[in-house]
């Protein structure tokens, strides 16, 4: 995806592209603040400029991805069925420009192209039991402390079940404390850190001679919820010292989850002993209001920062993913059609039940709309025979690609909202004094949630130019 690159901006830059993302939000709230299921209910075709619905209209799934959600490469051009009107090209422009690139400077991860399950730059015993995804992750965030330098990590939840925790102390040799707040999980963590040493021990037996990366010393698991007024102290015992007496510590947060990415921020800010953060945020739709954002002084002056649940929810979408689904056309799409459909029946039978969880109903795509509609009624506690109308089913099925196109548009708005959170993030700590940078380390295809938080209470310098690449040795 294109956009403006985090790195190296000035403080001024930030600023003042922070006062454009409020502006835009505040131009294109009403699709953002519209739920997708209410489409027929509250009429959201009819709330886009007539010029944008002629423009949309009739698109296929395909024709959408690249007409909306694409954007050309060099030599490319985007060939539009029709004259779209500027305003409509404006607002695409523009979700492009100001948003946050999350395109890394590698075009797809090497380190698959063998096996598309097994990471060729992880060593074997680290990747027993980690999906393709997080053994990505594991081992671009190890690149990322291998340029800090620190030798303690610190891992806050969202590294369940301890994948990182153990990859960064048995695969790097960091004495490494791991912050979970479901003990069931730290338990099952400390079932694979056992595992990995007894495998470890047989692969020493069987080459002594070979060249030792772990230090047989397991992350020491803990069950705490991690409380933004608890004292660092408490956080961060048992700490060990060097014989230097310092402690170069790096809190890490994978996919921390709503304000456990803001709690790592704050003990960031006021920890002497940490000197490193590498935070990747998630669930931002969990963050509190007040308190988990704005954080910045500058973000909470502006008019329109405020992001309503909504807005925060779109933002952890996955604008990749979804627009390669455009493109293979499947019927799983459908899905948003049917939903709406029956939030129409739904209304009709309880007026005062309003967008109601349905648990996942499965193989929807195999399924006509009126048997949908009766095993949704039955989920939400209503009776599955009541009489539909079928020719009104049909007429919403009719739209299916209208409803297809306003997700999309929706869609294209979001990496926006996530722009302005993490904005908000690295002018909290830029305010302070600190050196932050927002590297796209993971692979978006892999990881949506791909831009990674690293900030020191020292100069960043051009440490972390390699991390842009694949150029690291492998691990």
């Amino acid at each position: 995806m294109p956009g403006v690159s985090a790195r190296g901006l000035s403080l001024e830059e930030r600023r003042q592209l922070a006062v454009n993302l409020t502006r835009v939000l505040s131009l294109y709230r009403s699709i953002l603040d519209a739920y997708i299921i209410e489409f027929f209910t509250d009429n959201l075709w009819g709330t886009l400029p007539c010029s944008w619905q002629e423009a949309l209209d009739g698109l296929n799934p395909p024709q959408l991805a690249t007409q909306l959600l694409g954007m050309p490469g060099e030599g490319e051009v985007v060939r539009y069925r029709s004259v779209w009107p500027l305003t409509l090209l404006a607002l695409k422009s523009t979700a492009y420009a100001l948003a946050f690139t999350r395109t890394p400077k590698f075009q797809a991860p090497s380190e698959f192209r063998e096996n598309p399950s097994q990471s060729s730059r992880l060593k074997a015993p680290f990747r027993k039991h980690v999906r393709p995804k997080k053994q990505h992750e594991i081992r671009r965030l190890g690149e990322v402390r291998r340029c800090l330098g620190c030798r303690w990590c610190l891992g806050a939840r969202g590294l369940k079940p301890g994948h990182l925790s153990r990859f960064m102390s048995l695969g790097l040799g960091l004495k490494v404390k791991s912050i979970e707040g479901d003990q069931r999980l730290v338990e099952r963590a400390q079932h694979l850190d056992q595992e990995l040493l007894q495998t470890l021990g047989k692969e020493e037996k069987r080459n002594p001679q070979m060249v030792q990366m772990h230090s047989h010393r397991s992350p020491h698991h803990v069950a705490q919820w991690v409380d933004p007024r608890t004292l660092c102290e408490e956080v961060l015992l048992p700490l060990e010292t060097s014989p230097q007496g310092e402690a170069r510590l790096l809190l890490t947060g994978l996919h921390a989850c709503g304000d456990l990415s803001v709690t790592l921020l704050r003990h960031f800010s006021s920890c002497p002993e940490v000197v490193a953060l590498a935070s990747v945020g998630c669930c931002y739709m969990k963050l509190s209001d007040p308190g988990g954002y704005p954080l910045s002084q500058w973000v909470a002056t502006l008019p329109g920062y405020e992001l309503s649940y909504r807005l925060r929810e779109g933002a952890c979408h996955a604008l990749e993913e979804y627009a390669e689904r455009l493109q293979r056309a499947g019927p799983g799409l459908r899905t948003h059609c049917y939903r709406a459909a029956l939030e129409t029946v739904i209304r009709h039978v309880q007026p005062k039940l309003r967008r109601p969880g349905v648990q996942g109903i499965p193989r929807v795509h195999e399924l006509k709309i009126e048997e949908y509609v009766q095993r949704g009624l039955q989920r939400v506690g209503l009776d599955p025979q009541l009489p539909l109308n079928l020719a009104a089913l049909r007429a919403h099925q009719a739209q299916e690609n209208r409803v297809v196109a306003f997700f999309s548009l929706a869609l294209l708005l979001a990496p926006l909202v996530e722009t302005l959170i993490l904005l908000d993030r690295l002018l909290f700590l830029q305010e302070q004094g600190f050196h932050s940078e927002l590297l796209p380390i993971f692979s978006p295809e892999l990881s949506p949630r791909n831009l990674v938080l690293v900030a020191t209470k020292r100069p960043l310098g051009q440490a972390f130019s390699v991390l842009e690449t694949e150029d690291a040795a492998a691990l």
